[in-house]
């Protein structure tokens, strides 16, 4: 009688062990999911932003100065500051 109630527990366990186990691959799938949601709208606000810039510096010369201002001591990669006709930074200052 023992040894039924031994295998009861243990066959009791190993389904409680596999249910935990689909548990968390439930709950991975969830916040991958959440991380891509916000992800997404992030990338949505910056280009919404970066419309909102661009139109601004096309308006007006004054907002275009002080932004390319501020994206010169901003940017530091060649290519992200040859996107806006900005020379590349010199790393070793020329003497």
């Amino acid at each position: 009688m023992a040894t039924s109630i031994d295998e009861k527990i243990k066959a009791q366990e190993e389904k409680l062990k596999q249910l935990k186990s689909i548990k968390q691959r439930i709950e991975a799938s969830r916040r991958a999911a959440e991380a891509k949601v916000t992800r997404q709208q992030e990338t949505r606000r910056k280009i919404l932003v970066g419309a909102m810039v661009l139109e601004m510096m096309e308006k007006d010369d004054g907002n275009r100065q002080r932004f390319m201002q501020r994206l010169d001591s901003y940017l530091t990669r060649a290519d992200d500051r040859a996107l806006f006709g900005l020379p590349p930074v010199n790393e070793k200052p020329t003497e």
